[in-house]
């Protein structure tokens, strides 16, 4: 027989708590979001459509369709990308990624990139080794401004300031960063000096 338990039962309320912090560029930043042409030519190859001729290229418009935007319409930068820095930045100061995917958060989609953008083209490899030229911006001198909710029962703000300068500096976000064997997109956290 089941027998229910009338006794309450009290939670310990979460310590959550929010920090800011600045991102400063030490090395440029190079953005290439997925383009509507791009997803429509993925979506197309999947659903076993006929492949049109090859469009001419059209440089500036492949520029223009490289940038992120926040809602707003400020240039952006996928938060997510940050946050991902920032777990994979846990192999350098001995903390667990597991751990610290939940310990805390940055609570939206797109943050903004504060610089002035310039073109860049780059020769790159594609599919099965072919060469092609990419056009995308690159901030030379940029700064993100980021708010993370954070578990304060399992890390400190202190630790994700260096977490963030861990990241900036070995992981790195962006097309060419550190993580993937570039030296583009590092950062640090400004110090009150840089964030007057």
């Amino acid at each position: 027989m089941v027998t229910k338990s009338t006794a309450a039962i009290e939670l310990p309320p979460l310590n959550i708590q929010t920090v800011t912090f600045v991102l400063v560029g030490d090395s440029p930043l190079i953005v290439h979001a997925w383009s509507e042409k791009a997803k429509r030519q993925m979506l197309d190859k999947q659903m076993k459509k006929a492949t049109k001729a090859r469009e001419a290229k059209d440089p500036e418009a492949d520029y223009e369709a490289c940038f992120y935007k926040t809602e707003a319409g400020a240039y952006g930068f996928p938060a997510i990308g940050v946050k991902a820095a920032m777990v994979s930045a846990c192999r350098f100061v001995d903390a667990k990624m597991t751990v610290m995917r939940g310990a805390f958060h940055i609570d939206c989609e797109m943050l903004e990139v504060i610089g002035e953008p310039r073109p860049r083209e780059d020769m790159v490899r594609v599919g099965m080794g072919t060469a092609d030229i990419r056009y995308r911006p690159e901030f030379v001198d940029w700064r993100i401004p980021v708010t993370i909710k954070f578990n304060a029962s399992v890390i400190s703000a202190e630790q994700i300031a260096n977490l963030l300068n861990a990241a900036g500096f070995g992981v790195g976000i962006g097309e060419w960063r550190p993580e993937k064997n570039g030296s583009y997109g590092r950062f640090h956290v400004a110090t009150s000096e840089e964030s007057e």
